[in-house]
């Protein structure tokens, strides 16, 4: 269950890198909210996983779940062609 709960953060984690593009520089309100937002619960989420997993187990994987989890959204952007 926490594996999952470390998956769902990583993915929030997309949603907040992402969004935080849309807000041009915090300058568009409703982007800035699902950044802010986003990163919250990110935040939340990980620190309820790291509280049963080993702290070696998040460290380690965690930036590996979120390279992968970063570049599919622009691997899905460049074949639908869309500018992200």
């Amino acid at each position: 269950m926490n594996w999952i709960t470390l998956i769902i953060a990583g993915l929030f984690e997309v949603v907040w890198a992402i969004s935080m593009k849309f807000s041009h520089g915090f300058t568009k309100l409703d982007w800035t909210i699902v950044t802010i937002v986003g990163m919250i619960i990110s935040f939340l989420l990980l620190a309820h996983a790291t509280k049963s997993l080993p702290m070696a187990l998040p460290t380690r994987f965690g930036p590996v779940l979120a390279l992968l989890e970063r570049s599919l959204p622009a691997l899905f952007c460049s074949v639908i062609n869309f500018q992200c």
